[in-house]
């Protein structure tokens, strides 16, 4: 293989369907960001979310008929994926057998789906079903990830999640796409009073106590790329929430990587992004950083 060719991904990283059988809420997948199998739960089935992020692949108008989460088959679905993994049953469906040796290891649990998980009211009892399936199958090692756009972390609902996650290898991974409020605004299209200073100050809070990884995803909007201008404020606020005493972990920068919905976004090429991310790097310190290109190749190792 030449230096500059990537890995060719095999089907079953290319497959993120959010339905697995015929459970209501919870969905395997193999994540390149895991490394590894990661358990998804969708909170959202409704497809509702608090943010119309232009790259978004989720088609809202056409949603599933469900809209609440009954916590009790949350976790009978949650202990038989768990189950099906953790005994190698798993790797036995067509739809994950093409995984590559180095990939058949259960990362995580990972709360994300068609929308913002911490909108549910019931969020914390969600996680704690988790932390319990973890315990019964003593899979202590697994992480329990968040991946969320930061809007929630002053509800009440996500203030008592954090005590389970923290006592239960959990992990946050916060969106931020955005350096100034105007391409935030363009990008994620929140809804109601959302801003980008309230989730930086929302992740700037949940940092302080503990590492977290941001999450970014930078794109092209009608061919055009984030101007220098944008990339600068983006890298200004990690600083910022560095010097307000908030610790990161790892930033993994993406770009788009399956069809969105919103025919003006597309993906940005592997050379810009690795550029961009060179630029990104510099202007951040320290902070690891990690790329996921828009074919679905392995990350860069940082």
């Amino acid at each position: 293989m030449k230096p500059t060719e990537k890995p060719k991904a095999n089907s079953a990283i290319r497959d993120h369907r959010r339905q697995w059988r015929d459970c209501l809420y919870v969905y395997p997948v193999i994540s390149r960001r895991s490394e590894g199998l990661s358990i998804g739960v969708n909170l959202n089935p409704n497809k509702r979310c608090n943010f119309a992020c232009l790259y978004c692949q989720v088609d809202r108008p056409v949603a599933r008929c469900l809209s609440e989460v009954k916590i009790e088959i949350l976790e009978n679905e949650l202990r038989d994926a768990m189950d099906e993994a953790i005994s190698g049953r798993l790797w036995q469906e067509q739809r994950f057998a093409s995984t590559s040796p180095d990939m058949r290891r259960i990362n995580d649990i990972a709360f994300s789906g068609d929308g913002e998980p911490v909108c549910l009211k019931d969020f914390d009892k969600a996680v704690a079903v988790a932390a319990k399936v973890k315990r019964d199958l003593k899979a202590d090692d697994i992480k329990i990830v968040l991946i969320s756009n930061a809007s929630m972390f002053a509800s009440q609902q996500f203030q008592r999640a954090l005590p389970i996650l923290d006592a239960n290898n959990g992990e946050i991974w916060a969106k931020l796409d955005a350096g100034s409020e105007e391409y935030f605004k363009k990008v994620n299209r929140p809804a109601g009073k959302i801003t980008l200073e309230k989730v930086l100050e929302n992740i700037t809070a949940v940092a302080k106590q503990r590492e977290i990884v941001i999450q970014t995803l930078f794109f092209k909007i009608d061919e055009k790329s984030p101007a220098a201008s944008e990339i600068d404020a983006y890298c200004q606020r990690l600083r910022e929430i560095v010097s307000n005493g908030g610790k990161i972990k790892l930033i993994q920068l993406h770009t788009i990587a399956r069809s969105p919905l919103e025919a003006v976004a597309s993906t940005i090429p592997d050379n810009e992004l690795d550029e961009l991310a060179e630029k990104i790097r510099s202007g951040i310190g320290n902070i690891p950083l990690r790329t996921y290109y828009g074919a679905d190749a392995p990350p860069q190792k940082f």
